[in-house]
């Protein structure tokens, strides 16, 4: 089989070894390169699947795109554990490792920045969601509006409602942002989440992620927990630790998931 050099993330050196019977995208052992004192974790993919023009076609496909990007944060997540990874974009590959070599020293600068930022700290997912409505019975003989008035008068009050129910919950998202940015050191607020994408109920409202030092994280994760019952029709979901995807500067695996329909 002709193999190209998929690479997962760049770290500093660490002693602690990987899980033995941890497997990255298309089932191969993820393998460590050291190069200019930083490592690549890489493994062997079939050109087959992922050469340029395969790429092209298997990234619009949405099982595809699912299945990779899970393998790859699965690696991500277990380098996580062991060191600090600077995570690289979804289906990153090389012809072979002389290539990914230059690709190092060509980044190297920026790597090693990056990974200073990074060291000890992690990511936590916080998305703030607004219940859906509880459905009303409907009785069997439900009453028709006496009148086109008395029709117009309730869509107004049912849309005076709707609207006051969306204010209520973006006042509660931004004053929770702000104190979770007070406890980060940096943050990121992406764009809401589609939920007929992730099939996750409720309307978005607050989707956003927070670079925290790991030894800070129990009282980030406190802080969170103290706020789950405070806005009734809220939700609060909290993900985490993650390694830092949203403050890489790269495309990362859990967003192309989640686009696929699937959900950190």
């Amino acid at each position: 089989m002709i193999g190209l050099r998929y690479v997962y993330a760049v770290c500093r050196p660490f002693g602690t070894p990987l899980q033995a019977e941890l497997t990255g995208v298309a089932g191969a052992p993820p393998a460590l390169l050291h190069h200019h004192g930083l490592v690549a974790v890489v493994s062997t993919v079939p050109e087959a699947d992922f050469s340029e023009d395969a790429l092209k076609s298997n990234l619009e496909n949405l099982d595809w795109l699912a299945a990779t990007a899970r393998a790859h944060q699965g690696v991500v997540d277990a380098l996580t554990t062991v060191t600090t990874p600077l995570p690289l974009r979804l289906a990153t590959v090389f012809r072979n490792d002389s290539a990914v070599r230059t690709m190092i020293e060509a980044r190297e600068e920026d790597f090693r920045r990056l990974l200073d930022r990074l060291h000890g700290r992690v990511e936590w997912g916080v998305k703030v969601y607004m219940e859906p409505e509880p459905a009303e019975p409907v009785p069997a003989t439900a009453a028709r509006p006496a009148s086109g008035r008395d029709y117009l008068r309730s869509r107004r009050r049912h849309s005076h409602e709707q609207e006051e129910r969306w204010q209520r919950a973006e006042r509660f998202a931004h004053s929770l942002h702000e104190r979770l940015a007070e406890q980060a050191e940096e943050f990121r607020i992406h764009r809401p989440q589609n939920s007929a994408l992730s099939g996750t109920p409720g309307q978005n409202v607050l989707n956003a992620a927070y670079l925290v030092p790991r030894a800070h994280s129990e009282e980030f994760v406190e802080l969170v927990d103290r706020t789950k019952d405070e806005a009734p029709g809220m939700r609060v979901e909290l993900t985490g630790p993650w390694a830092a995807y949203s403050f890489s500067g790269e495309e990362t695996a859990a967003q192309s998931a989640t686009e696929a329909g699937e959900s950190r």
